[in-house]
């Protein structure tokens, strides 16, 4: 007994952890084969005993499109100014809709995994990101759908490297912010359950707020010369990173592939919408602000991941 006494004192006390609290994301690399495990329950069980299976990746998106660009664009004319809207749609929705699985999923991940929480100790990380990663794996059917069309309307004579690099940062971007609110909310949601309705709220304003259903030069027409605000005002609305990500896929999807058709000799249509102001540097500071909210949604998760297993 005195060996064993004497062989833990001889162990510093900086090596030793508190019990319940992780290292962070860092833990999520070190546990990435459980995180692979985690992944592959969560692809491989939801379409689980249902007919149509992955066909759904497609039926949903395709069906949300339908409404928006038929309600939308044919019956209340918000297509006005902006030709080939049909892709110009579907370029945002697939965004929005990555959003809004990742956040949603990364919010409720604790909670929906309470019995491992209580019984087992793992990083609890692994469950919002697994479940963000999840998000990701069924967005890239909607992503292929929307590069089919886009390649039957031309889109690779107008492609550039810049376009593509634009995709990249769009999706960058919309994970890591994904995930950062997602484990902010995700730890909050253990203990308010209302956490999960101020997400859907958030979601709906998302979806309303980015330039998915109009153009941005309806939001600086409406801000600048209707109201009267600011010049600031528009600027900070193009710095939210989703509504930047939308502009990204814009560009890098809708526009090469409009401009084909804009530039037809018997195109008698709508000119092409001109870029936002500052799309490069806007992107670098729309990276910046998912960093900083990883970084927030990170302190908050492991300030509260101690009391998990109780509040379950």
């Amino acid at each position: 007994m005195n060996d064993q006494s004497e062989l833990f004192a001889a162990v510093p006390r900086s090596q030793f952890d508190v019990p319940g609290k992780s290292h962070g994301l860092i833990d999520v690399v070190r546990w990435r084969y459980l995180l692979s495990l985690l992944i592959r329950t969560g692809v491989t069980t939801r379409y689980r005993n249902s007919v149509l299976g992955w066909t759904w990746s497609y039926v949903r998106p395709a069906a949300q499109f339908l409404v928006f660009w038929v309600v939308l664009g044919v019956f209340m004319n918000l297509n006005r100014g902006i030709p080939n809207y049909a892709v110009y749609l579907f370029s945002g929705i697939v965004v929005i809709n990555l959003f809004s699985e990742a956040f949603k999923n990364a919010t409720t991940s604790i909670v929906h995994n309470a019995p491992l929480v209580r019984k087992v100790y793992l990083p609890r990380q692994l469950f919002a990101v697994s479940a963000v990663v999840v998000a990701l794996v069924h967005f890239l059917p909607q992503l292929a759908l929307l590069l089919i069309v886009c390649l039957l309307l031309g889109w690779l004579a107008h492609i550039t490297v810049t376009a593509l690099l634009a995709i990249l940062a769009a999706l960058v971007i919309v994970v890591v912010f994904a995930l950062g609110i997602g484990l902010l909310f995700g730890a909050l949601n253990v203990r308010y359950r209302d956490s999960e309705n101020i997400v859907e709220l958030l979601l709906l304003l998302a979806t309303w707020a980015s330039p998915v259903l109009y153009s941005w030069t309806m939001v600086q027409e409406a801000l600048l010369d209707k109201l009267g605000w600011p010049q600031w005002v528009l600027e900070l609305y193009m710095l939210n990173p989703i509504t930047h990500a939308v502009e990204l896929f814009h560009y890098g999807l809708w526009r090469p592939a409009t401009e084909n058709m804009v530039g037809a000799a018997d195109y008698t249509g709508l000119p092409m919408m001109p870029l936002p102001d500052n799309l490069g540097w806007n992107t670098l500071w729309a990276f910046l602000i998912a960093i900083v909210t990883l970084f927030i949604g990170q302190a908050v998760f492991r300030r509260l991941e101690g009391r998990f297993a109780q509040d379950l």
